[in-house]
């Protein structure tokens, strides 16, 4: 199993819509390295869920990858923000993951916590000028996560 984080801004998709509608397709990223962290993700690997744009930012939940591979649908619909027009169903160029709920964290883990305990060699998230919505976390990196939100 792997780990992961990904970053949505809470007024767009956060953590209480996840647990509310408990399954969700991860779309809208378009960003080459971030996508091809996604081609990366097996069912059943872990990923923090990270509000975006709000203050604090931070880790607020877990989810599960339970699909990989799909396209994403928004490259193909014109009236979408993130339409694709060099994109076909038959060449897809972005994919996207199915994610389900897992927790919700009692207390968010802010991105200053994160800047205290970890280097930018140890959490990518941390890294100066860092703007990707979805990178690794070294296992070693997770577990430490996990045991600060008591999990």
């Amino acid at each position: 199993m792997n780990y992961w984080l990904m970053k949505s801004e809470p007024e767009s998709y956060g953590i209480t819509h996840l647990q509310n509608d408990n399954q969700t397709i991860w779309d809208g990223v378009r960003n080459y390295q971030a996508r091809n962290f996604m081609r990366q993700m097996q069912p059943g690997d872990l990923a923090f869920f990270y509000h975006s744009n709000t203050n604090p930012p931070g880790i607020v939940g877990l989810m599960r990858v339970v699909k990989t591979d799909i396209a994403d649908p928004s490259q193909f619909d014109s009236t979408s923000e993130y339409y694709d027009s060099k994109s076909t169903p038959e060449n897809p160029r972005w994919q996207t993951v199915l994610v389900e709920f897992v927790k919700s964290f009692s207390q968010p883990i802010s991105l200053t916590i994160l800047k205290e305990k970890f280097s930018a060699d140890e959490l990518l998230l941390v890294k100066q000028g860092n703007r990707l919505s979805v990178i690794p976390v070294a296992d070693v990196v997770a577990q430490k996560i996990l045991a600060m939100t008591g999990s």
